[in-house]
């Protein structure tokens, strides 16, 4: 059985400080793929340079860029915030052009709610740093969509906003719904579609009910593994720095709430990591 944790912020140092040695561990419980999102123009190019890593053949590193809903705030006029939003526009489309060969999706991008509700004063202030969350979401699915490449979608207290938005862009390559956490009928509209839902941490929690519920009833094919290390901890490792071996300890908790065998299961979910990201690589490939 072979393993891709379709969503690990290698970049961030709680990892990246002892890459060599996680690479090894990884490469040592047949994690065989790191799909690395950017959460932020700063972070593009050291998220890129980790796909250039030549000494650990064992383990493919791919990248994703975009711009996290959490670095955005409310800015002081509207039309700071249109140039804002046009100069990044500019960046994240060039980048993209002189990257294409090196990228299978563009995020991670989307809507927290919390976020835009932290440390607010008043609700025209919610408003204004929803609307720029939106508008950020927006500019990056039209590049997905232009560049045919799938998104990778954050969420949090929004799918209520995020739906709407991606019935109007309709990409063709769809996309991921990381960390998933929500209702069978969320995660049903969404695999409407075409989009694939990150399942994390999160089902390792007997808290998590409503989720756990979703997964039992969910198409296998619908799913993904992902960690969000050094983030959102499994279950028992509370308060410590999560790595992509977390991998193991969800799919083993997706293995006790399904009816298919392990085998079954890991092949499928490798299957999907295939289909939703690396189908053009691996087409291309065969050409050559």
């Amino acid at each position: 059985m072979q393993f891709t944790d379709s969503h690990c912020h290698l970049d961030f140092p709680e990892l990246s400080k002892n890459l060599p040695q996680l690479l090894q561990q990884c490469a040592n419980n047949n994690i065989k793929r790191i799909i690395v999102p950017a959460v932020y123009p700063e972070h593009w190019q050291r998220v890129i340079s980790l796909h250039n890593i030549k000494n650990h053949s064992d383990i493919e590193i791919a990248c994703a860029l975009g711009i996290h809903p959490w670095f955005l705030i409310n800015h002081p006029s509207t039309k700071q915030t249109n140039k804002q939003l046009e100069l990044y526009h500019k960046l994240l489309a060039q980048t993209v052009n002189e990257q294409r060969k090196n990228l299978i999706a563009i995020g991670e991008c989307g809507i927290d709610v919390f976020k835009a509700k932290k440390n607010t004063d008043s609700e025209q202030t919610f408003q204004d740093n929803l609307k720029l969350q939106q508008d950020f979401f927006e500019m990056q699915l039209s590049i997905a969509k232009e560049k045919h490449l799938p998104v990778i979608v954050h969420h949090c207290q929004s799918h209520h906003y995020i739906l709407p938005i991606l019935k109007q862009y309709r990409l063709a390559k769809a996309g991921v719904i990381h960390a998933f956490s929500g209702s069978y009928q969320q995660a049903k509209s969404y695999i409407d579609l075409g989009f694939k839902l990150g399942i994390g941490g999160t089902i390792t929690y007997s808290r998590a009910k409503k989720t756990i519920n979703a997964i039992k009833r969910l198409p296998i094919e619908s799913l993904l593994l992902e960690t969000d290390a050094p983030a959102m901890p499994p279950s028992g490792k509370q308060g410590e720095i999560n790595t992509p071996l977390s991998i193991i300890n969800i799919f083993q908790a997706i293995t006790s709430i399904r009816t298919e065998s392990a085998l079954t299961l890991s092949v499928q979910l490798e299957d999907n990591s295939n289909q939703l990201f690396f189908s053009d690589i691996n087409s291309s490939a065969n050409q050559n």
